[in-house]
């Protein structure tokens, strides 16, 4: 992981479809809208959506001697306080989107290792890891790559994500459980699709009933960052690249969505030139991200500092 010089942290899940790559994607413009150098490394491998969360799927890797050289998704502008991100994924290996990867643990475990190893990320101030479900051979791998090769300084954790219900909670208590085994120290846990924003009255529902991810972090005497409700304008910002509209009246965290929105009405309803982390402060979810972003960031400082 070459010229990666702070805190490098994973997103895991013992449960599969909990919006690990979502979580990922949203901790990653937040962290770059606070002014920090970002990397996402995707090592996801059956199932590589990290390109797709950030509008690049058609870019192309360039190999270098010795490695690779990250994705760009922008470059830092200091004068707006932006932090760089570029990002790096299997999924820019891959001939087409739809291709499947059909590998054995041996094989996987040698393309995580050359994951973590031969990539060109430059100066970086976190390095987010996007994982698969599950404690699996690229699990096992990826933490005896960094424990090997990151000094203490530098693994900062793991953030774990997962959706309320039981039958969720059930499966990535088994994640917690491989932290503690394989000594990985857990930031926190997000309670991701806790509730329903509904486009049309942004009344939130519950659908998926809410707590249990507060409860299990409780169990486990882990910090709870926060939780996240489902919003499909965030859907809307990802695969259409429109900025979210709200109607008139969504308030989070006591800021006015609604008000953003007609900002840029006139730009609306066309896939405007922004950049994906200028127009992701449109989202409702944006307000959420920061205060997990800021709880994340404060627990990496206390455990350096520890």
């Amino acid at each position: 992981m070459r010229n990666a010089d702070r805190e490098r942290q994973q997103v895991l899940s013992g449960k599969g479809g909990v919006g690990k790559s979502s979580v990922t994607t949203q901790l990653a413009l937040s962290l770059s809208l606070a002014g920090h150098s970002v990397g996402v490394l995707d090592v996801d491998l059956t199932g590589p959506s990290i390109p797709r969360m950030f509008g690049i799927e058609d870019a192309k890797v360039t190999q270098a001697p010795g490695g690779w050289l990250p994705i760009t998704v922008h470059d830092a502008d200091p004068s707006s306080g932006l932090g760089s991100l570029r990002v790096m994924s299997l999924g820019f290996l891959l001939p087409r989107r739809g291709d499947a990867v059909v590998w054995r643990g041996p094989k996987k475990t040698a393309m995580v290792r050359q994951f973590l190893s031969d990539v060109f990320w430059d100066e970086l101030d976190y390095l987010l890891i996007d994982t698969p479900p599950g404690t699996s051979d690229e699990h096992i791998s990826l933490a005896e790559t960094l424990l090997l090769k990151a000094r203490p300084d530098q693994l900062a954790g793991a953030v774990v994500v997962t959706t309320p219900q039981a039958v969720a909670t059930a499966d990535v208590r088994k994640e917690l459980n491989f932290c503690k085994k394989t000594n990985i120290r857990v930031l926190g846990v997000v309670e991701n699709m806790r509730g329903f924003v509904c486009p049309n009255c942004s009344e939130c529902t519950n659908i998926f009933s809410s707590g249990g991810g507060l409860v299990m972090a409780e169990d486990f005497k882990v910090d709870f960052l926060g939780h996240v409700p489902i919003d499909p304008q965030f859907l809307v910002l990802i695969e259409t690249g429109k900025r979210p509209r709200y109607p008139a009246g969504t308030a989070v965290n006591g800021q006015d969505m609604s008000t953003l929105a007609t900002e840029m009405d006139n730009q609306a309803d066309t896939k405007d030139s922004a950049l994906l982390v200028q127009k992701y402060p449109y989202c409702s979810l944006a307000p959420f991200f920061k205060s997990i972003t800021d709880k994340v960031v404060t627990a990496v400082q206390q455990a350096s500092v520890g």
